[in-house]
């Protein structure tokens, strides 16, 4: 599979952002019309999305790369929950999304060779400020977290970069590799679902919402987000994915009732505007 440009690997990413901000809407309702927990639905998720990719790729063969991946991608999102459990959502999410675009920056620079110059460390900058202010108001302000709480969602970050350099280093077949990683993400994932309910309560929103959750923020975002590391730097890829919190945040105000602080509004502005300007830059 050739290349992307950059325009459109840029494209890519920005969509798949978008798409894995509805994801945790669609996970919260799935929450409550479904009877799953977060690591039963993170296996519905692989699962559903390994089987939609199938469809267009056709490919049956794992390689050592995709079990790579896949171990990955069960790595980070256990440890995300683990995180969750010990230090609450709001503290896991900003340190996890905050310390992957540090991560892959420091990975990039040592295994890839990728370069960051000063106008795309300024925007690294700008972006996490960002996202501190959105979700920092709301980490900060609960009940203070353990120490394993913190180091999980470091884990968790460590493993999200990790996929995403190995993925930058091979991009030959990335829907392929999203089913692979899908797959034995789901596999790993498996035993620790079987402990909760595993089977989701069959009523039409529960299997809409599935549905929605296997076929847009996994398969179509994941599909994108690989493509696009075949055009864009690991980094880049990685700070424009940080849009993400900001979709998040405005459906939790239109679908939940969330507010949004003068803080979090200005979080928004600086993150988007930051995640705008290496767009650009990255155009150039």
């Amino acid at each position: 599979m050739s290349d992307v440009s950059v325009r459109r690997g840029v494209l890519y990413v920005s969509l798949a952002a978008g798409a894995w901000g509805t994801g945790g809407a669609a996970g919260s309702l799935l929450f409550q019309s479904s009877g799953l927990g977060p690591v039963g639905v993170s296996l519905w998720r692989y699962l559903l999305g390994a089987a939609f990719l199938f469809t267009l790729v056709r490919r049956t063969r794992l390689d050592r790369h995709m079990v790579v991946v896949g171990v990955g991608m069960a790595i980070y999102q256990t440890a995300y929950f683990g995180s969750i459990a010990y230090a609450g959502v709001a503290l896991a999410t900003v340190i996890t999304m905050g310390a992957t675009p540090l991560f892959t920056a420091l990975g990039a620079r040592l295994f890839l060779g990728e370069r960051l110059d000063r106008t795309g460390a300024l925007c690294i900058t700008a972006a996490l400020a960002g996202l501190l202010l959105l979700t920092g108001e709301s980490a900060f302000g609960a009940s203070q977290a353990g120490i394993a709480g913190i180091g999980l969602a470091l884990f968790s970050a460590a493993g999200y970069a990790g996929v995403t350099l190995l993925s930058r280093h091979r991009h030959d077949d990335p829907y392929g590799t999203a089913v692979g990683g899908f797959a034995v993400g789901a596999l790993c994932l498996a035993p620790f679902a079987l402990v909760g309910p595993v089977l989701p309560e069959v009523t039409v929103p529960s299997v809409l919402l599935l549905l929605y959750l296997g076929a847009v923020p996994t398969a179509l975002a994941y599909g994108l987000y690989f493509r696009s590391l075949s055009a864009l730097k690991a980094t880049t890829v990685s700070v424009i994915s940080l849009g993400e919190a900001v979709g998040a945040a405005l459906l939790g105000v239109l679908l939940f009732g969330e507010r949004l602080t003068p803080l979090s509004l200005a979080g928004c502005v600086v993150l988007l505007g930051a995640v705008v300007a290496l767009t650009v830059h990255e155009r150039r």
